[in-house]
């Protein structure tokens, strides 16, 4: 069996003085489904494990496409390349598992992908065993800290896989956040030139009056969308909002009449004025959500950065057959809006239910029956029209959601980071 080493890049500080030979060295499998989340996820986790602890990371992935869009750095017509000390491989088809096949230290499937047959049964005859990590999707539900870590025997070959479940409460794999940060938000938030500069690339003005709402919007279609635009118009303050490229720009394109909604864009009625912006890699990302006072995210990734980002933000949760999301996101509400007086906890649920197509709010229904992840691209439309989330009820609590949000980052912080969290573990597991 070949040596489960690759050769390490030399390291530019080399302060922890690590040889090839120390290093632990990790291979993440991703297969892309739907959207971004999926290769999001597991290239945020890559750059950490490489950054922060020191790893030997390679990521497989089959669609660079989808991933370049997230790192533009990626070279589309090579099948091995190196992006910030982190070994991409096009995972061209279900068997590949690398030019020369090399197993790791710790192997991680990302949401329950298939592994290469080749690469399983390689796995079981090194001769230490690597530890194998199936990384699940995030959810709040109650039952994610029961199964996180549960470990699964494989039915032929004497290997154990673990589950390992993200999660925004104790017990969990936390969710990823770098070491860096809180600072840079803070740098940010600190600094007018900063602002102003990233105002005048992203939208080619100045940053918008004190009086302003500015709101970010990243979202799947949404039948909700038009109402939510014209309650927007009539605001009584201005509203700005800035509108990263993507599957909700044929909406605003027709709202306002134009042919399209892309980067650059910008139109206005009444109180309301829009801008689109290119589609953004995951570091410009954080940036656009640090300079809005309200973020409508959508998915996994967007999600937790949004919660980072101590801003007050609106989910749009991928829809499931069945309503199976819904008991989902009524779990992280709970989470989240824990410590909320009645009145803007019932604002802020019916808001984000209304968002999600459940126009008729009732009472967290509880986990359900079984783990699953929470990107299954099953999307059910609503049966029937659904009442228009109700912007004026929301925005009257949003210095309490600002308040909250802030909180709120500092509660998920004790959850630890999940690149760390998951570090640790497989430490524990090689000794």
């Amino acid at each position: 069996m070949p040596h489960s080493k690759r050769p390490a890049a030399p390291s530019k500080h080399d302060a922890a003085q690590r040889t090839a030979e120390s290093r632990i060295a990790c291979d993440i499998f991703c297969a892309v489904i739907d959207n971004f989340g999926d290769i999001g996820v597991c290239w945020r986790l890559a750059r950490q494990l490489a950054h922060e602890h020191g790893w030997e990371v390679r990521v497989f992935v089959d669609d660079l496409h989808a991933f370049q869009r997230l790192c533009p750095a990626l070279n589309l017509e090579r099948s091995t390349q190196t992006v910030e000390d982190v070994v991409i491989e096009h995972w061209h088809e279900p068997e590949h598992a690398g030019e020369t096949l090399q197993i790791a230290d710790v192997v991680i499937e990302a949401f329950a992908c298939e592994l290469p047959g080749v690469y399983v049964a390689a796995m079981a005859q090194r001769e230490r065993r690597p530890v194998w990590l199936n990384l699940e999707y995030l959810s709040a539900e109650d039952w994610v800290a029961d199964f996180h870590l549960r470990p699964s025997p494989h039915p032929r070959y004497p290997l154990l896989k673990h589950f390992f479940f993200p999660g925004l409460g104790p017990g969990t794999g936390g969710v990823l956040k770098e070491r860096d940060l809180d600072a840079a938000r803070t740098a940010f938030e600190r600094s007018a030139d900063a602002r102003a500069a990233w105002w005048q690339s992203a939208t080619g003005g100045p940053p918008p009056g004190p009086q302003a709402t500015v709101i970010s919007l990243f979202a799947y279609e949404n039948p909700a969308i038009d109402a939510l635009l014209e309650q927007w118009c009539d605001s009584p303050t201005p509203i700005v909002l800035l509108v990263p490229q993507g599957r909700i720009s044929g909406a605003l394109a027709r709202f306002f009449g134009v042919q399209s909604f892309d980067a650059h864009a910008c139109a206005e009625r009444g109180s309301l004025r829009a801008h689109g912006l290119a589609f953004t890699e995951q570091r410009g990302y954080d940036t656009l959500l640090w300079a809005c006072d309200l973020n409508f995210v959508r998915g996994e990734d967007s999600f937790v950065r949004a919660q980072w980002a101590a801003r007050p933000f609106v989910w749009q949760i991928y829809p499931q057959g069945d309503d199976a999301h819904l008991p989902k996101l009524d779990a992280a509400l709970e989470h989240y809006a824990r410590t909320l007086a009645e009145a803007p906890r019932n604002a802020l649920a019916r808001f984000w239910h209304a968002w999600n197509g459940n126009g008729t709010h009732a009472a967290a229904s509880g986990p359900s029956s079984a783990p699953g992840p929470v990107d299954t691209p099953l999307p059910a439309p609503p049966q029937a029209p659904q009442p228009a989330p109700d912007w004026h009820e929301f925005a009257q609590y949003l210095p309490v959601f600002k308040t909250r949000a802030q909180a709120w980052a500092n509660e998920l912080a004790q959850a630890g980071d999940l690149a760390g969290n998951l570090a640790e573990f497989a430490k524990t597991q090689l000794k």
